[in-house]
């Protein structure tokens, strides 16, 4: 899979091979014969050299971990979201109900320019990060999660707290992923009475509407935004970019700019799997996030002298997802029977052999959260073995007709199954392909349809035009991501103002269509739309008691068969650097960048 794309206008600044403006605190001196570190950016396939040096531009030239640097790196903890390395940030205290944090900046940090990293540019960017919506940052009064109040301390301390009303687990995590830029370059971007316009919007006073309206009128402005040059808070400054790549150089303002090892960063563009394989196979990366990879293919790349392998956990799983709006996946029973006869063992053979481990069962979790939620309780749930016998069984309790050994509907139609998949996809459409090739030796008429490209594929899969599809699940730390991904937006539940709706299948990017009330066995009756928002405020005990419910709920009542769960396959190379994380070091989340910055590597 390209799964090497951003989980979202650009302005030109200069010709493509011209440099980027000046890098004020970079280490000129760094040249040919230093050290330089070659990678790839995970979160931006396709430089794009016109792009503004922007971390709100969705092609903005500002790089995780390198030259865009948030207060603190999450660590992705498998049932705590709120651990996090230092960033702009070295200490944070949290609240023990979670209403406030507050955050120490470095007391040595500054900005490329040599200009202190203060409390002031930390409250700005968190003014930025407004117009742009999100859980600490949304507009609406009754939003969960939202701030409340940011208070300024003194020069490198601040606090921000949570309105107490509506509370969420999700809070911190928002705040530390703050993305900090400096006022003394930004500052034009926001009006001079934005906080007072903040604070209206927050509010149920009159003009409460227009308030909010203005703030969220600012998103394009900042997104557009076109710095003259790179004001890096991190480690590196971007001196120059072209459509092949993208140079950085050593910030030596940066607070632990000693414990630096790389002098430079060359960031190479790619737009697919393959090249990134390419650069593997030739030794021209120290390293590379995930990337799907065929057996063969990572065969040539750890032969390659250096080349090394990583592997790590990955809080994500793949999932075959069902609209059950439309015939016959509205039936549980069908959606059982091909649980029963997709063998996930060998779709994962196929589709993701170095990056997955086949799914245990539909949980709605990955195997190891599940686990550390769960505990013995996984061993409750079915875990939909390849079994041909009981998935004739459940066709026949749909009501599902074999005739000549093909499968029809009830009343004798043919029943034709298209799976879509976007077509740059390469373990998805592998996978789809492993899934049709046994559901067709089943007698189900089974096929692939592909889709240009991945925003297009969302957008026809809310827009409820597809009867299967690839979807990723289980997207942790935090319990109500993971259960969002099943029970929220996309399955009917709307949240505004507070208040918690289920619309109907086909409106409001409701795609998947399921119930809104659901029958598990030991628990009666459930809404689980209602139990996944519960998960964002509850306390740990709750918590587990409602992922146990949620989990049954989606094991009997799948609205999606999870096929695989990813495994975090990195591959690195010790010729010019030592010092890489190690097997299941939760730093492998985390970009070189930050690998870097926490002065972990170590050049040779």
């Amino acid at each position: 899979m390209k799964r090497l794309v951003a989980v979202a206008a650009s302005l030109c600044l200069a010709a493509v091979t011209a440099a980027c403006g000046g890098a004020g605190g970079a280490d000129s001196s760094a040249s040919v014969g230093s050290a330089v570190f070659t990678t790839i950016d995970a979160l931006k396939p396709g430089i794009d050299a016109n792009a503004p040096i922007n971390p709100y531009n969705p092609k903005g030239n500002a790089f995780r971990g390198y030259n865009a640097e948030w207060l603190g790196w999450t660590k992705n903890h498998l049932t705590d979201p709120n651990q996090f390395y230092p960033g702009v940030a070295k200490s944070w205290q949290i609240a023990p109900d979670q209403s406030s944090i507050t955050i120490e900046l470095q007391p040595d940090g500054r900005w490329s320019d040599g200009r202190p990293i203060t409390a002031e540019d930390v409250k700005f960017s968190i003014g930025l990060a407004y117009t742009q919506g999100g859980t600490a940052y949304a507009l609406d009064p009754s939003a969960a999660g939202a701030a409340s109040d940011i208070k300024i301390l003194d020069d490198r301390t601040i606090r921000i707290a949570q309105k107490t009303k509506n509370p969420s687990s999700t809070f911190v995590r928002s705040v530390m992923e703050t993305v900090i830029v400096p006022k003394h370059v930004w500052g034009g971007v926001l009006p001079a009475d934005f906080w007072q316009k903040l604070k209206v919007a927050q509010s149920d006073t009159p003009g409460a509407e227009v308030a909010r309206a203005g703030i969220t009128s600012l998103a394009e402005k900042v997104m557009t935004f076109s710095p003259p040059e790179d004001v890096s808070a991190g480690p590196f400054v971007l001196k120059r970019v072209n459509p092949g790549e993208a140079l950085l150089v050593k910030n030596k303002y940066f607070h632990n700019a000693a414990n630096v090892a790389a002098d430079q960063v060359r960031i190479l563009n790619y737009t697919g799997n393959e090249q990134v394989w390419n650069y593997l196979v030739s030794g021209r990366l120290d390293s590379a996030p995930f990337t799907a990879v065929p057996a063969a293919v990572m065969k040539r790349i750890t032969q390659t002298p250096g080349n090394a392998v990583v592997r790590g956990y990955s809080p994500v799983s793949e999932a075959l997802a069902f609209n059950q709006s439309r015939k016959p996946y509205d039936n549980v029973h069908v959606r059982r029977a091909l649980a029963y006869l997709i063998d996930r063992e060998q779709v994962t053979k196929v589709a993701s052999p170095e990056g997955g481990i086949a799914s245990v069962t539909t949980s709605g979790m990955h195997q190891e959260a599940a686990k550390a939620w769960l505990g013995d309780g996984t061993a409750a749930l079915e875990p939909y073995r390849h079994d041909p016998a009981r998935a004739e069984r459940e066709l026949r309790a749909a009501g599902m007709k074999k005739v000549d050994g093909r499968w029809t509907m009830p009343d004798g139609s043919p029943w034709k199954m298209t799976i879509n998949v976007p077509a740059s996809f390469s373990d998805w459409l592998a996978g789809a392909k492993a899934v049709t090739s046994q559901l067709n030796d089943a007698g189900i008429d089974a096929e692939v349809v592909t889709t240009a490209d991945y925003p297009l594929y969302l957008e026809e899969m809310a827009a409820g035009k597809y009867d299967l599809g690839f979807w990723l699940v289980a997207l942790g730390p935090a319990p109500y991501n993971i259960y969002q991904r099943l029970y929220g937006a996309q399955n009917g539940w709307q949240l505004f103002g507070g208040r918690l709706t289920h619309v109907a299948p086909g409106t409001k990017g409701n795609w998947m269509g399921g119930a809104e009330t659901l029958d598990v066995n030991g628990e009666g009756m459930i809404n689980p739309g209602e139990l996944a928002v519960r998960l964002n405020s509850a306390p740990e005990a709750e918590q587990k008691k409602i992922i146990s419910t949620l989990a049954r709920a989606a094991n009997q009542d799948l609205p999606v068969i999870q096929l695989w769960d990813y495994v975090n396959t990195q591959v690195v190379n010790t010729t010019r650097f030592s010092g890489f994380p190690g097997q299941d070091s939760d730093t492998l989340r985390l970009t070189a960048g930050v690998w870097l910055q926490l002065g972990m590597l170590e050049r040779k």
